[in-house]
């Protein structure tokens, strides 16, 4: 039974974290999955990691841990694919200390924050079903798109099984701002927010969450997620000042 852990912010427990990555595995989907008892294992074109890795959705002791770590390997490898883990609250005990005995390395993970927003109409939007060339572009001034990045974003429409919408906002006829949310029960999860660099600090990020809170709404939503990279001190504050708090962190570990 998952119960709250005191290593989680106040007022997250793991139900909540369950809750969430259950959200994220919906709005991120990948072609390839498999399940190894509580790891799910998905496989792309090795872009975005979330798409492309190993994770636990149960915390779990696990008697068999590894000799399942050597298992994923072995998947990982027969699709000509580096072993990624994603570790989360939820990794089984001892999955951490084993990874490092088999040589894997620690990667940057992501800060995943909720909160609820007011939600707001925009002028000057562009709505769209999927990431089209302006998205695009505007995306690229904010995060690395190499060509496997880019592949997964544009493939991974088809594969959506939840409501999402594109989003992107216009100043003075130039895209400025761009955004993409996923609808899921009562979660709305907020992806590839970004705002152009000559167009920051104008207020566009905040009316680029309220937007997207309220196509959310829309759909029955009521509570927003986002993740964020730690090092990402300035969309962290814009986040913050917005009313998203910390659930939890998660981390990447490679194979050397």
């Amino acid at each position: 039974m998952l119960e709250s852990t005191s290593e989680l912010p106040e007022g997250t427990s793991l139900r909540d974290v369950a809750l969430l990555e259950r959200a994220a595995l919906n709005a991120v989907p990948a072609p390839r999955v498999a399940w190894d008892g509580p790891f799910v294992l998905r496989a792309f074109l090795n872009g975005t990691g979330r798409a492309n890795a190993a994770c636990s959705l149960d915390p779990s002791a696990d008697e068999d841990l590894e000799a399942r770590v050597e298992r994923i390997e072995a998947h990982y490898a027969r699709l000509s694919m580096p072993c990624r883990f994603r570790s989360t609250p939820l990794d089984p005990p001892g999955l951490i200390p084993l990874l490092a005995a088999r040589h894997y390395r620690e990667a940057e993970g992501a800060l995943v924050m909720t909160g609820h927003l007011d939600p707001a109409e925009v002028h000057a939007a562009h709505w769209c079903d999927g990431p089209d060339a302006e998205w695009l572009s505007v995306l690229s001034t904010a995060e690395y798109q190499g060509e496997a990045r880019r592949a997964e974003k544009e493939r991974a429409v088809p594969l959506l099984a939840r409501p999402a919408a594109w989003l992107v906002l216009r100043e003075g006829g130039v895209a400025a701002a761009c955004g993409h949310a996923v609808a899921d029960g009562v979660l709305c999860g907020l992806f590839d927010l970004a705002v152009r660099p000559e167009f920051r600090r104008r207020g566009l990020g905040r009316r680029l969450l309220h937007a997207l809170a309220g196509w959310g709404a829309g759909q029955g939503a009521s509570r927003c997620w986002l993740q964020v990279a730690p090092g990402n001190a300035a969309a962290r504050q814009v986040y913050t000042a917005a009313g998203f708090t910390e659930a939890y962190r998660y981390r990447y570990f490679l194979q050397d």
